[in-house]
């Protein structure tokens, strides 16, 4: 199981491209997006193109640990599909 943890901006690339980049090489690990910055467009297309979540910083413990509780829940009901390989 993995679930990949992104910052909208980070150096370099955004967290949108990076995204992009990951979906076509690695479709099925769940991304969750944490930024300060992101505009509605933004949200839109990173849910669009399959982010779990947004959550905007600052960022509770108790909510990110929700999220991540839910995308291994929803792992291990799909057959628990590993992603370490």
């Amino acid at each position: 199981m993995a679930c990949l943890i992104l910052d909208v901006r980070m150096p370099g690339i955004d967290g949108l491209e990076l995204q992009r980049g990951l979906v076509d090489r690695e479709p099925r690990i769940p991304i969750v997006f944490l930024t300060a910055h992101a505009s509605e467009e933004g949200e839109r297309r990173a849910q669009k193109a399959g982010a779990v979540d947004i959550l905007r910083k600052p960022v509770a413990k108790e909510g990110l640990l929700r999220v991540l509780h839910s995308v291994f829940e929803k792992s291990a009901r799909d057959g628990g599909e590993s992603h370490d390989d």
